[in-house]
């Protein structure tokens, strides 16, 4: 399953930043997706149970579809074609070979928690 490896290597990326850092749990991520793609709700689906056991445990994710966008030669111009399967210009019907967005895969932002305090040292500062 495709979006199952994206969902590991998205949760092991997000993990690693939250080590470095020194942050205890991730508790969201951002992910710019392209409409091309076309996983993202199969990434949704997933996302979940691929967690299980990590820092990323419960996070929430967040897609934001990026629309498919071409570049007319013809008009000299940015348009959105009407289907994702034909890339032609809306307003001329010529082809284009020039995608300019709708492909991405992209993880813009991760929602981090602070290491939560080892239990004996929050008991010892209770005590004080």
């Amino acid at each position: 399953m495709h979006e199952l490896t994206i969902a590991s290597s998205l949760i092991e990326l997000a993990s690693d930043h939250a080590s470095r850092n020194g942050r205890g749990r991730v508790t969201g991520m951002h992910v710019r997706l392209g409409v091309m793609c076309g996983i993202a709700r199969s990434l949704y689906f997933c996302f979940g149970p691929a967690t299980r056991g990590t820092r990323c445990e419960g996070a929430k994710l967040h897609i934001e579809e990026v629309p498919l966008t071409i570049f007319c030669e013809h008009c000299a111009e940015a348009r959105s074609p009407r289907s994702l399967s034909n890339l032609r210009c809306p307003d001329c019907g010529r082809p284009s070979r020039k995608v300019l967005s709708g492909r991405e895969m992209e993880l813009t932002h991760i929602e981090l928690e602070d290491e939560a305090p080892h239990p004996v040292a929050q008991a010892r500062q209770t005590l004080q």
